[in-house]
Parts: C-alpha cells; structure tokens; sequence
C-alpha cells in the first residue's frame, strides 16, 4: 500500500472533522435499528398501561437515547462507511437489535440479557472513540474519565437490577440512567471533537424517526377497524404529528444549528451540543413517545375515555415536548418561549380530568390548540420567520 493510502486510512480513524457532509446511508441504517428498539419501548407502556409501566418505559427509552447520543458524537470524528469502522458498526447494530427485542421483559426475564447486550453497544463506542483519539490526547481523557466510567456504572446496575425487583429494580435503574448522563458535566466537555451540521441533522432525522412512532401508533391502533371515528381520529393523529414536525423544523432546528455552528469551537460549542441535543432533545423525544402511546390507545377505544396513564401520555406528554422546546429556546437564544410556555403549562393543569371525556374528544382538543398556536406564532412572528428561513448564514 502506497504512502498516500496509508495516510487516507489513518485519517478515517483519526479526529477529521466531518463538517459539510450529510448523515451517511450507514448512519441512516444504524437509526432504522432505533426504530425497533423505540417501537420497543411504546410497547412495553402499552402492555403495561399503568404508572409503573409508563416509568419503565421512559426508564429503557433514556437509556438507549444515551447509547444513541454516544454514537452521533462518534459519528462526527470517524466516518462509519469506511475501513474497520463499518464492520464494528455493523456489530453495534446487532446488539443493539437484541437490546430492543429485550425491551418489553427488561425488567423481568430479559433484564440480564439486556444489560449484556446493551454493555456490548455502549463498548463498541467506547473502543471507537479510543482509536480515533489515538493522536488526540483531550478526547483520550474524556473517554477514559468521562465517557467509559459512568457507562460502565450504568451498564453494571442494569445488570444489576435484573436480580431485584419493584421499587429497588426501578431505583437501580434510575442510578444507571443518572450516573451515566451525568458524565460529561462531572468531567468537563473541553475534550470533545464536534462537526455541527452533522450534528444537528441526525438529531432532526432521529426526531422524524420518533414522529414515525405516533404514525405507527396510529395503524395499529386502528386493526380494530375503520370505523368513522376510527378514521376520524387517525387524520387528528397525523395533524398532531405534522404540527409537533411544525414546532421543530420550520424555524426551532434553523436558529439552534446556526447558533451552535456560529459558537467558538471547544468548551462553548460542545456544552451548546451536549444541553440542547443531548439532553434536551430527549424529553423532545420522550413526549412524542408517550403521545403514541396516547394515540394507540385513542384509536383502541375512541368512544371510551382513556385511562389516567393513557390521558397523561396524550395531553401530558404534549405537555412535556413544549416544555423541551421552552428550554431549548431558553439554551440557545436566552429567551423565553411564552406562547409555547403558556400552552404546555395549560396543558398540563388538563391533565387530571382528561380521563373524562370520550378520547376522541380528548385528541380533537389536543389538536385544535396545536393548530392554533403553529397558526399565532405563524402570524404574529411572520417577518422574522420569512428572515430565518430565507436568509443565507454567514458566520
């Protein structure tokens, strides 16, 4: 082998940023394996539709999206189409598709084949994140004092759980998830390596593929049949679905990749990614997880009202995604988001008695004041949405 191709091969591997490239099909394939593990989790709440199972729920879905967050900060120092890279990828997405088919029994049988399986996933990133930073000393010592400890705490009190249950099982869970989140703020962010457009696109497309949860949802929770409120409530589901899409991508995605892009390289632009992406994209996420849920149950039973959980998971948890935006607002322009504020803290004080009315009742008024307020901020904020969308981003 030339000189010249020994070169190419050692960069793929090294920290070259990927600044200016798109999400790769191989990443877009990785995410379709997160699909399942999502559907997974959707599962899991709805076969157990009570507060315990909806807490087990958002406990797998945390800690498979901080598995997930591990691989988009990868991906922005090593391409994943090339060399050894794609096959360890490939491995990655094996174990992370037994992890998923572990989902609805993670706390029961499955739990200890959960635990081993999403400990292979998590070492995956770990040991490419090693071989990338072979010449760079900074992201060596975030990965061996931030990233490898508290994963490897977090995977070790999952596998620990398996062997309780109830109150102590759900305890050691929540440690994991917690312990392994709280990494990067109790090591520093100044060691890692960022590509923002990159960065920012595969968020967007992992939140499109969360949205496709709340359609699924839809399909099946209309097997029972098409029934006029049956087709009534899966047309409000998919104008929920385009309003949540709405919220995010016509300017909230525009103003925060143009803020981190613009952001001084190291400390300041990683901190920007880990709060706004890494962390706030995931109660984003979570509460189009639970809309699903809400969603699946309206279709069941769309003349019934829906249960206490099931009323949570519909009104609360789009309660729970404005809120997400408020604080990704709040991150990155140091501003506040009052209409979208108001309404989820509405929201939110309708959550005890929407368990009254017949579930499509429910869905309608969900919608009806999402419409209204993409339709306000669409009128009263015009110019400067005409401004953000339109206009090129210089530095």
């Amino acid at each position: 082998m030339s000189d010249g191709a020994e070169g190419r091969d050692r960069r793929r591997l090294t920290t070259v940023m990927r600044e200016g490239e798109q999400v790769s099909p191989l990443e877009l394939f990785f995410d379709l394996v997160f699909v399942l593990a999502i559907t997974q989790c959707t599962a899991l709440m709805a076969a157990e539709p009570t507060w315990e199972g909806l807490a087990k729920g958002v406990l797998v879905l945390a800690a498979l999206w901080w598995g997930w967050v591990g691989y988009s900060w990868l991906t922005s120092v090593v391409d994943p189409e090339e060399g050894v890279v794609r096959l360890a990828i490939f491995g990655a997405m094996a174990a992370l598709l037994v992890v998923g088919l572990c989902v609805p029994e993670a706390f029961e049988d499955q739990g200890l084949t959960f635990a081993v399986f999403y400990g292979v996933f998590r070492a995956g990133q770990i040991v490419l994140f090693l071989v990338a930073a072979r010449q760079d000393a900074a992201l060596r010592r975030s990965v061996w004092l931030g990233l490898a400890p508290s994963a490897s705490l977090g995977v070790g009190l999952i596998a620990g759980a398996y062997f309780f249950d109830g109150v102590a099982q759900g305890a050691m869970w929540l440690a994991a998830v917690t312990l392994d989140v709280a990494g990067p703020f109790l090591f520093g962010s100044e060691g890692w390596r960022l590509a923002p457009h990159h960065f920012a696109e595969r968020h967007g497309l992992i939140f499109i593929i969360a949205l496709g949860e709340s359609i699924v949802a839809i399909g099946v929770g209309a097997e029972a049949g098409l029934a006029a409120g049956v087709i009534t409530a899966a047309i409000l589901g998919t104008f929920l679905a385009a309003a949540m899409w709405w919220a995010y991508f016509d300017v909230v995605a525009i103003v925060a990749e143009r803020r981190m892009s613009s952001a001084p390289v190291g400390k300041v632009q990683n901190e920007i990614a880990r709060d706004s992406y890494s962390m706030l994209h995931f109660p984003m996420v979570a509460g189009v997880i639970l809309i699903a849920l809400g969603l699946k149950k309206t279709l069941a039973h769309v003349d019934e009202p829906l249960s206490q959980v099931g009323a949570f998971a519909l009104v609360g948890g789009l309660s729970i995604y404005l809120l997400a935006h408020v604080g990704f607002r709040l991150r990155n322009v140091r501003t506040w988001n009052r209409q979208r504020l108001l309404v989820a803290l509405v929201l939110a004080a309708a959550v005890p008695v929407a368990d009254r009315p017949a579930a499509l009742v429910v869905l309608g008024a969900v919608v009806a004041v999402m419409v209204a307020l993409i339709a306000y901020e669409s009128t009263r904020f015009s110019e400067a949405r005409d401004r953000i969308r339109h206009s090129e981003f210089a530095g």
